[in-house]
């Protein structure tokens, strides 16, 4: 097999683990009100495909319904879910 080059290596960014915190753009419950924004979870499981991030806030399905497990999936791959942009002491998740 030939060698390919890379005009930029591979992004890692993407390889999540379970404990990890990331940020997850959903509707979610904030000051009693339902926004549409990122909000940090904590990762619960990765599968192959996808992972699942729990979250501290009441978080909400596209159609309205709220999940009573606070657990959203996501494609490991998804342009919904990142890494932290800062992570504060403040900001941490808390449970």
């Amino acid at each position: 097999m030939t060698n390919i080059p890379f005009s930029s290596p591979p992004k890692d960014d993407r390889d999540y683990k379970v404990g990890d915190i990331v940020e997850a753009n959903c509707d979610h419950d904030q000051d009693k009100d339902r926004i549409h924004g990122w909000l940090q979870g904590v990762i619960v499981q990765v599968d192959p495909k996808m992972i699942a991030v729990q979250f501290p806030e009441n978080v909400y399905l596209t159609n309205g319904w709220m999940v009573p497990d606070h657990v959203l999936w996501y494609a490991k791959d998804s342009s919904q879910m990142r890494r932290p942009k800062r992570l504060a002491r403040k900001s941490r998740v808390k449970w």
